[in-house]
């Protein structure tokens, strides 16, 4: 090591302000003549890596964590919506005795069953329940049940008559409507 090197080290070493070449913050250090001198590995490095792998792995688990709860949050608020899907079709097929009961001759008999099935729809709408419109409209697989097709004034694949109303749950449909198809005139 020279003259010069060595006073500049002592000087950055000791903080000495006169030589205005010297960072009193960097610290140049020479290596030994006959040693080869590697950089020692003070675990820094792997430190760094290290602590920067585990920081991608808390972000990744974040991220998971977060779509797991909108998952479930997404499923709950659909089994609590559609929790009562069984009870509502059961339901149903006393409003159509009831219907059926409605088209009786007995006229007593007749204002209480729709006194009864006024009472029902109410609170099928309640939930969210509410009957489908068939009569007229195009048949759709996916709403409608083809009972029969049959000749009519109507274009092919118009719905004639009904025979059970479909009902629809929010919206979903949780019971298809039985239906006649017109196939148009013969």
């Amino acid at each position: 090591m020279d003259y010069m090197n060595w006073k500049r080290d002592k000087s950055q070493i000791n903080g000495d302000p006169a030589d205005p070449t010297v960072d009193p913050i960097t610290v140049i250090s020479e290596p030994v003549a006959g040693q080869d001198h590697v950089p020692a590995d003070t675990g820094a490095d792997l430190h760094q890596e290290e602590l920067r792998e585990q920081n991608e792995r808390y972000l990744r688990l974040a991220a998971d964590f977060e779509n797991y709860r909108k998952r479930t949050e997404r499923d709950l608020d659909s089994q609590i919506r559609y929790a009562i899907e069984k009870f509502a079709v059961e339901l149903i097929g006393v409003i159509d005795n009831f219907d059926r009961a409605i088209t009786s001759e007995d006229s007593n008999t007749r204002e209480g069953l729709e006194q009864i099935s006024k009472l029902f729809r109410t609170f099928l709408e309640q939930h969210g329940i509410t009957p489908m419109v068939s009569v007229g409209e195009r048949f759709n697989p996916g709403e409608h049940e083809a009972v029969v097709c049959i000749p009519s004034n109507q274009e092919e694949g118009m719905v004639v008559e009904e025979f059970c109303k479909g009902y629809r749950m929010h919206d979903k449909i949780v019971r298809c409507a039985k239906v006649a198809v017109s196939k148009g005139k013969e």
